[in-house]
């Protein structure tokens, strides 16, 4: 054991990455719950994150031996690698994220049914993920984890077109897309972002691979859970403008429903018609949560179109040219 090793660790450096972090992370886990800025606690997690990792930058930048070689991200493959594994980060977790909550809020699955739609996602992976090597040596590792990225966004994309009948049939492809998309871009993405990196900078590119996807991923989850609740507001309000006592189609829908109620253990028909009132309310909320729901899959997909682009400024790594590739 060397232990006189430990009075040159970059310390100072540690301290504020700790606090900037660990105060970020309170912040976009508990933001969305205390009305983000509206929250005393939440103002000064922002204020300590800040000026902490402020710090830490500018330690790393300018001490001899830094915890992290954030110059690194200077370099064009690490640079775009590190943009499009955070927005990967984005979509793998968010995705993961948003799955349940529709599953369970608008189709009431429990945990086991839960499960069962998401194993679709990871199962064709262990299929997949031994392959890729192969198609690394095969074809352009860019144009693996572009063609991965692509079918990720689709994925998205398929369903931003939700409604109230859909669940595990209507995802099933979906998730099927996704998980070929997650093979192909996973293992491709790091060694063309981490390619030419020098052993004595493989520890700071390793650290700083893993923490900006596991930082998106609390971004991500942070942001979506932000857009459901605003989402989901604007569109209650849009569509509370039709239903409205002057349409005959309210009022029929109103009428069906007082008799019901009436029919099954209401007071009287001033106790079925408030019934009814709140039948229609909650029909209302589960529409607007469903269009949210939508508008989720919408960003997801839009930000992993964005990690598309970065992908294809990214150079092709010489030691994982193919044979007789140019």
């Amino acid at each position: 054991m060397k232990l006189a090793l430990l009075r040159q660790g970059d310390w100072l450096g540690i301290v504020t990455m700790a606090i900037g972090l660990s105060a970020l992370q309170t912040v976009l886990e508990e933001g969305n719950k205390d009305d983000w800025f509206g929250s005393p606690f939440i103002v000064r997690l922002s204020v300590i994150s800040a000026v902490a990792l402020s710090m830490f930058l500018w330690i790393e930048l300018t001490a001899k031996k830094p915890l992290l070689n954030l110059r690194l991200l200077f370099r064009r493959n690490f640079g775009f690698g590190i943009l499009a594994n955070f927005l990967l980060g984005v979509a793998l977790y968010g995705s993961v994220y948003i799955l349940p909550v529709y599953l369970s809020r608008i189709q009431g699955y429990n945990a086991e049914q839960i499960g069962m739609v998401l194993a679709w996602t990871g199962l064709p992976q262990l299929l997949l993920i031994p392959l890729v090597p192969r198609l690394m040596k095969r074809f352009d590792p860019r144009l693996v984890i572009a063609v991965g990225f692509a079918l990720f966004a689709a994925s998205n994309f398929m369903n931003i077109y939700m409604t109230t009948d859909y669940a595990t049939d209507q995802l099933f492809w979906p998730n099927i897309v996704r998980a070929i998309g997650q093979a192909l871009v996973l293992t491709p993405l790091s060694a063309v972002a981490t390619s030419g990196i020098e052993a004595e900078n493989a520890g700071s590119a390793s650290g700083l691979f893993n923490m900006m996807r596991n930082l998106g991923g609390a971004v991500g989850i942070a942001v979506l859970q932000t857009i459901l609740t605003k989402r989901e507001q604007y569109h209650s309000n849009v569509l509370m403008q039709s239903v409205s006592l002057f349409e005959q189609a309210t009022r029929a829908r109103l009428e069906q429903l007082t008799q019901y109620f009436m029919n099954h253990g209401a007071i009287d028909r001033s106790d079925a018609l408030r019934r009814a009132y709140v039948a229609i309310g909650h029909i209302v909320q589960k529409q607007a949560f469903i269009l949210a729901f939508s508008d989720t899959f919408y960003l997801l997909g839009a930000a992993l179109i964005i990690a598309l682009a970065a992908t294809l400024l990214l150079k092709r790594p010489d030691h994982l040219s193919s044979g007789g590739a140019h």
